[in-house]
């Protein structure tokens, strides 16, 4: 499966891409399965504190690759479709739960199952070309890989509905405005403001980082009063840490502290 992605590490970020671009990086099970290993692998690095997925070819993902819902998967005997979802919600709900953050470098095109992925990552930047969306009713389904889910909770019930309802595709300026993603960028320039978004965290405290995003994706199905309790748990932990003393000292002696993670 190792064809299927690339992935490198540069200083403090991995950089993790779909390299299907004959296919416009569409996904199927294996694909989506070898991009979040390698994502994962960043969980194994204690340098790296960030990780970046961008698509190579001339779009970020065309979605989902329909010779896998035909039980086409490269080849092999079909899969159970309730198997296949199964393995694929799981794929992305993997990523969320990695403690690095995660930010998609997204360009041109992002529909359908590539939106799903995109949505599993913690920020993203988009090209001012860029068009996202969520048009599976168009086609008789509906989204069933985390996306009716996961745009909810990003962009609010009222605007999901919306979205989910017509399969409408939205430009990136609309998507900027709703919440769908962080930045808009000049073509091109998706891969490089993402990194200054990763490098920007990077110099934070790691486990803070960690912590702060295994809170915000917990803390936002539970009820204030647990919310705050899993605060003060949080909060608790990093005061012992090197890395929280380490930030203490730094804001006294005026210079940039020097995590390391522990």
């Amino acid at each position: 499966m190792a064809d299927l992605v690339k992935s490198r590490r540069e200083g403090a970020v991995r950089y993790v891409a779909l390299d299907r671009p004959e296919k416009r990086n569409a996904i199927h099970r294996d694909l989506l399965l070898a991009l979040v290993d390698a994502i994962a692998e960043a969980e194994r690095e204690p340098d790296c504190r960030a990780v970046v997925v961008y698509g190579e070819g001339p779009v970020f993902s065309a979605g989902v690759d329909f010779g896998m819902l035909a039980g086409d998967v490269r080849g092999e005997e079909a899969t159970p479709f309730r198997s296949l979802i199964a393995d694929m919600q799981g794929a992305l709900s993997r990523i969320e739960r990695i403690e690095k953050p995660v930010i998609g470098a997204l360009h041109r095109y992002v529909p359908g199952l590539g939106l799903e992925l995109a949505l599993a990552f913690d920020l993203r930047v988009a090209t001012t070309d860029c068009e996202l969306g969520l048009p599976e009713v168009r086609v008789g389904l509906v989204p069933d890989v985390g996306g009716t889910t996961r745009l909810v909770r990003t962009v609010g019930y009222a605007k999901a509905k919306e979205l989910i309802l017509t399969g409408r595709m939205i430009r990136a300026d609309e998507a900027l405005a709703i919440g769908l993603v962080n930045q808009v960028v000049p073509p091109g320039e998706h891969v490089a403001a993402a990194t200054r978004l990763a490098e920007e965290i990077a110099a934070n405290a790691p486990l803070a980082v960690g912590l702060a995003k295994r809170l915000v994706e917990l803390g936002s199905n539970v009820d204030q009063q647990t919310f705050l309790g899993m605060e003060l748990l949080a909060q608790s932990i990093l005061l012992r840490t090197d890395d929280a003393r380490e930030g203490a000292r730094a804001l006294a002696e005026r210079r940039p502290p020097r995590f390391t993670g522990r």
